[in-house]
């Protein structure tokens, strides 16, 4: 079980957690309203821990205008 009071990881945790209180993923990706990100969530934690489901920013920053 996991726990955070962090807003923005707080519906990820939510799900991961309903998955293992159900024990189907498949229930608790419909019931969240989620379809592929469950197995990333998973993994993000399994290696790097709850705080790796921050959102990551993928863009390069373009200081051309600046």
């Amino acid at each position: 079980m996991l726990h955070t009071n962090n807003p923005i990881i707080k519906h990820k945790a939510g799900l991961l957690n309903l998955a293992e209180e159900l024990q189907n993923i498949s229930k608790a990706c419909k019931i969240m309203g989620v379809r592929e990100t469950f197995y990333r969530y998973q993994e993000l934690v399994e290696t790097n821990g709850l705080e790796a489901l921050i959102n990551q920013d993928r863009r390069v920053a373009n200081f051309k205008n600046r």
